[in-house]
């Protein structure tokens, strides 16, 4: 038989862990919805925040409309980047109906040969859906598991939080996909960006890569902007 001061300590620790999992995510709401005043997006967006507050407080529901729950940036394809991808990011910088409902939205178009460089999300789950086009698309799980397969219009796949994904196009003509995110601000962090373009030092980087001096100087030219 368990103590009383056993049973006490038990349901403490579990309380604990279930109030941790819980913070862990996006706060739930309060309210049916929060229409955060334009000023303080204005200045949100203005200060080039790469992440947003979790809650910005609401302007009073009487005034909102129904242009604040509609977000019409995604009608078309955006600009396309060296590696043949444009995403346009339905965020709440952009989409202020999103505060505190806990999800954002993209749209990426992929030229054939195209790629979304490996990348994670560390606050969300992503749901892509392949609206037009062929693409290889997958994720690597904590044990160096790859689970990819090439997905066509109408598929659907997630791709669970906090693991490193990728896509590519693999067929002939221009892939569109949606993706949703389960957090209003997912962030995402690119691989090589990280390695090689965050000021990591030299010598390490030589020793984790099998890299010589050059090629790392080569590679940190590729991915920061501030590399000479």
């Amino acid at each position: 038989m368990f103590s009383q001061n056993t049973l006490l300590i038990f349901f403490a620790i579990f309380f604990l862990h279930v109030s941790t999992i819980t913070f862990a995510s996006d706060p739930d709401p309060v309210q049916d919805f929060c229409i955060p005043h334009q000023k303080l997006l204005g200045s949100m967006n203005a200060s080039h925040h790469h992440g947003t507050p979790s809650i910005l407080p609401c302007k009073n529901s009487s005034e909102a409309t129904a242009t604040d729950f509609v977000f019409s940036g995604t009608k078309a394809a955006g600009n396309f980047s060296e590696d043949g991808i444009a995403v346009i990011s339905a965020s709440l910088a952009n989409f202020p109906g999103l505060n505190t409902l806990g999800m954002s939205f993209a749209r990426a178009d992929i030229e054939v040969g195209g790629i979304n460089p490996p990348h994670f999300h560390p606050r969300a789950t992503e749901l892509v859906h392949v609206v037009e086009g062929k693409v290889y698309i997958g994720f690597v799980d904590s044990s160096n598991r790859v689970f990819a397969r090439v997905l066509e219009e109408g598929e659907v796949m997630v791709l669970p939080r906090g693991l490193v994904h990728f896509m590519m196009n693999v067929g002939d003509k221009i892939v569109t996909i949606f993706g949703s995110f389960n957090s209003q601000n997912p962030g995402m962090q690119k691989i090589p960006s990280a390695v090689f373009g965050s000021g990591i030092d030299e010598e390490l980087l030589q020793k984790a890569f099998g890299l010589d001096s050059k090629q790392i100087g080569s590679m940190r030219r590729k991915f920061d902007p501030n590399s000479k």
